[in-house]
């Protein structure tokens, strides 16, 4: 049955590849024959717990969960509500069983040394040197004209066979299993084929213990030892790194900087080699056994600031900016920290170095909060923004808002929900299930997951979103129940939800809170008057501006909004302040400004920390942006450019197709007027 779900999930990938398209994927399952090609081969090593045949025993791993803490309280209650043809868990992958794998080199044979056959007067060059080759490659002497040659004095010495090793340990009950493995035993000591790594997926304190320390140990003194766990720490995104570090100059507390995560455990003391994992670490095998970390990435934060100081116009926008803010009227109130907003995603489709796909982290309180949307990689750049902090953010979470089930918005659940009940045991607290706003449709996706990979509906107790619309009778006391739940876990008057202009069955909500904030999320949509209507006078809205202006009929074969058209959406709203996100990835570090672009309008980056008092700033920090990234926009507008001379090429062809000769020249006029009224073309000419 796993088989067939990994055959399933590498079908479903294969679109979004990238690099990979080309290399052949199977699925082998771990009682399958040895897998051999012309480098190695590998050989698959079934490991069971002790727990096997008892209990099993859970780990703190959040990958890594039994099959009876499925029963915690709230899962029978959710699984009871589950869509018509959607069943019970069944099976999936055994929490008892680890797959390890002994990768054996094959024997390399030597080089032929071509000057030094010459020497001996071999036939190089000739039909019969193919013999002699092949031979002394084998490790025959040969005879040539009656003369003995050694296959040592043509030929390099063979490389003999090397293996490596690559073993997870999840808890204490596999170390037993794992030490007397009668395999493993072959390639320690005097091995044919001597072991010069082992890679160990294990947690600290699995690696602290003396029966996995001597087990170790017993592959030798010249074995190498790689640990792979939550203890290591590198620099996963240097891009990212360097455009916060760049924005933190022009907003400290807008663009905060990237924070760090620390080990949460303390480093097992080893007696053998040992190195610990970091991005793009190598170690090379052939033709020297070696750690090579000229790739590794590293981080400079100084190199980030000297480097945006020495953009034209940057330092005098900002200390404009700051002049601006200091001799403008001081607020009139100063507003409550709360709610606090924080981008965690703001590009679309895919994630990218800079911008991650959609999340927004809703901060209602210091001890509430809530998610809109949650794409892959948002438990990562949580870690990112809150780094040793992130587990009491995630205790703080009390639902997640799903808009649609497209994958940039909905596939980052599955570590949240984990992660979650992690971080609630890490602060002792009590588990509760995660209230989640979504489409009906995605419970059958999270049934599939808990049903083939590991149990997940005890996280979950979900409210289908169209339970939510204006007028809808709520007939289920269950759901009426969670409904109640959740206004009062959030401090909520109402979390109101409307379908909105993209897949089918896409929503968009609005949050009205106790103390009177009207905050307002569009998910994925064209101009939608269900939202407008829904988000009336709202205090914020956070609208998708997938797309610049002049690319209309693209945002409606895709179901988007451009930059104005979202504009629009929050003037007829009557919003006192739009900020605009899910930006299309050509748009990796900024989007092409709108001549709609007002004092009501921001445009939000990853990471950026927003609460309602920061609505008068936002809006000046327009200079400054559009210094630090000066390279960027001018290279978009000669792409605009090209674009609409295109147009005109294209308009000035069908005219002429259709006209004779006679109408040429006042064709090429109108089609150039027409295109020098377009209010891009008067930007562009403008600047």
């Amino acid at each position: 049955m796993l088989g067939d779900c990994v055959e399933k999930y590498l079908e479903a990938i294969k679109i979004f590849s990238g690099p990979l398209k080309g290399i052949d994927l199977a699925v082998r399952p771990h009682s399958a024959p040895e897998y051999k090609d012309e480098t190695m081969t590998v050989f698959q090593i079934p490991i069971y717990s002790e727990q096997r045949c008892g209990k099993h025993q859970p780990s703190q791993s959040p990958g890594r969960l039994s099959p009876e803490q499925s029963s915690d309280s709230g899962s029978t209650e959710n699984e009871q509500h589950l869509p018509d043809g959607v069943s019970q868990r069944k099976g999936g992958r055994d929490p008892s069983l680890v797959v390890a794998f002994v990768c054996k080199l094959h024997l390399k044979k030597g080089n032929f040394l071509v000057l030094r056959a010459k020497e001996l007067g071999l036939p190089v060059g000739t039909a019969a040197i193919a013999p002699i080759i092949a031979a002394v490659k084998d490790g025959k002497s040969v005879t040539y004209e009656g003369k003995e040659i050694l296959p040592e004095e043509i030929c390099t010495p063979p490389d003999p066979s090397l293996a490596f090793v690559v073993v997870e340990c999840p808890d204490e009950g596999f170390i037993l299993p794992i030490s007397e493995n009668a395999t493993f035993q072959r390639y320690q000591g005097k091995a044919d084929a001597p072991v010069a790594l082992v890679v160990h997926i294990a947690p600290e304190r699995v690696l602290a213990d003396s029966r996995y320390q001597q087990w170790m140990e017993r592959f030798g003194p010249d074995t190498q030892h790689l640990i792979l766990n939550e203890n290591c720490t590198s620099v996963h995104n240097l891009r990212s790194h360097k455009i916060q570090t760049q924005l933190n100059l022009i907003h400290p507390d807008i663009f905060p900087a990237l924070a760090s995560l620390h080990c949460q455990e303390e480093n097992a003391p080893f007696t053998v080699p040992i190195v610990r994992g970091e991005c793009l670490l190598k170690y090379q095998l052939r033709p020297r056994r070696e750690w090579q970390r000229d790739a590794l990435i590293t981080c400079n934060p100084d190199e980030f600031i000297a480097e945006a100081l020495e953009m034209p116009n940057f330092q005098e926008s900002v200390q404009e900016y700051r002049k601006t803010a200091q001799d403008g009227p001081a607020p009139a109130e100063k507003k409550s920290q709360y709610p606090e907003i924080i981008f965690l995603g703001t590009g679309s489709a895919i994630p990218m170095k800079i911008r991650n796909v959609s999340s927004t982290l809703i901060n209602i309180s210091s001890d509430k909060s809530l998610l809109l949307d949650c794409g892959e990689g948002t438990f990562g750049q949580l870690c990112r923004h809150y780094g040793d902090h992130v587990d009491r953010v995630l205790g703080t979470l009390a639902a997640v808002f799903v808009s649609h089930l497209h994958a940039d918005h909905h596939t980052g659940l599955l570590n949240i929900l984990l992660q979650r009940e992690r971080a609630l045991a890490s602060l002792g607290k009590p588990f509760h299930p995660l209230l989640v706003v979504a489409p009906t449709q995605l419970k059958p996706w999270l049934q599939q997951y808990h049903n083939q990979c590991q149990p997940l509906l005890h996280h979950v107790c979900m409210i289908p979103a169209k339970c939510l619309q204006k007028g809808t009778e709520v007939s289920n006391s269950e759901v009426e129940r969670l409904i109640s739940l959740l206004l009062e876990t959030c401090d909520l008057e109402e979390f109101q939800t409307c379908l909105v202009r993209h897949c089918k069955h896409a929503f968009g909500c609005a949050l009205v809170h106790t103390s009177g904030w009207k905050l307002v999320y569009s998910g994925d949509t064209m101009p939608c008057e269900t939202l407008v209507q829904m988000g009336k006078d709202a205090t914020l809205l956070i609208h998708e501006a997938t797309l610049e202006d002049g690319l209309e009929e693209e945002a409606m074969e895709k179901t988007h909004s451009t930059t104005s058209q979202a504009i629009g959406v929050g003037m007829r709203m009557n919003a006192e302040f739009i900020m605009l996100n899910h930006f299309s990835q050509r748009y990796a570090k900024i989007p092409l400004f709108s001549p709609d672009f007002n004092e009501k309008v921001g445009i939000a980056f990853d990471h950026m920390k927003v609460c309602f008092g920061d609505f008068p700033t936002v809006p000046k920090l327009t200079a400054p942006l559009k210094a630090l990234f000066a390279g960027d926009i001018e290279e978009m507008e000669e792409r605009r450019e090209k674009r609409e001379l295109r147009l005109v090429r294209a308009a000035l062809l069908s005219r002429k197709q259709e006209g004779g000769p006679e109408d040429r020249e006042p064709q090429q006029k109108r089609a150039h007027a027409e295109a020098s009224q377009s209010p891009q073309s008067k930007k562009v000419r403008a600047k």
